[in-house]
């Protein structure tokens, strides 16, 4: 059996992060193999790419050749953990997927939806997500929960992906905006939540949303 793509999408500070290991975690309560992943990045070699796009150092890139960097990672992170999962019969829940392109560069950099349409089709033809959730919340608020977390983080590597936190609120109110048009464009896969919630609150929204989407046993999903 194949397995089922998730994506999450959304602004910084969001708490994809959180919501994807609540997922993860829930649906492997009740025996569905879920591997986890993030863009850009989920493969060795598109991790580099990672570093060349999200760390404050990394580059001042045209908005063209950023693109053509993340769907050069978007291919390696397809053909080698995303597609293999799935023909396993895994499910795999990603930390951003190809909406954020459609939304960072398309949107909020002015290349279009054009250019990064083609670009995605050339990569990966009709395949797309079967469930997509948009978690938004005001940039505002987003890009100070997305700084206080960079700030009490361990991580030094994580302390520095801060280049389109750097962006600024303009940017990022763009950026809300683009997901929501996204959402709109894409009825069918998208679902938008009200990332300000608790996390508790969303975690029951997204299984609610899941359960249906998939035919899963609500009642199994709330005992675990």
């Amino acid at each position: 059996m194949q397995g089922k793509f998730i994506s999450l999408e959304g602004g910084e500070g969001t708490g994809k992060t959180t919501q994807i290991e609540l997922l993860s975690n829930k649906l492997k309560e009740i025996g569905i193999n879920a591997t986890t992943t993030r863009e850009p990045g989920g493969t060795i070699e598109a991790e580099k790419i990672r570093n060349l796009l999200v760390q404050r150092d990394g580059g001042n890139w045209d908005p063209l050749s950023e693109a053509l960097l993340l769907f050069a990672a978007r291919r390696e992170h397809l053909v080698k953990l995303i597609w293999p999962e799935m023909e396993k019969g895994n499910w795999v829940i990603t930390d951003r997927f190809a909406d954020s392109s459609r939304v960072f560069q398309g949107y909020g950099m002015d290349l279009g939806q054009e250019i990064i349409n083609r670009l995605y089709r050339l990569i990966a033809e009709d395949f797309c997500p079967d469930l997509t959730i948009v978690l938004d919340i005001d940039a505002e608020i987003g890009l100070r929960r997305s700084n206080k977390h960079m700030q009490d983080s361990n991580d030094e590597l994580e302390n520095t992906e801060d280049r389109y936190e750097l962006m600024g609120l303009e940017f990022h109110k763009k950026l809300r905006d683009g997901f929501l048009k996204i959402a709109e464009l894409y009825p069918r896969r998208c679902i938008v939540i009200n990332a300000e919630q608790s996390i508790e609150e969303i975690h029951a929204e997204i299984m609610a949303v899941v359960s249906k989407k998939f035919g899963l046993d609500e009642q199994e999903l709330a005992n675990g």
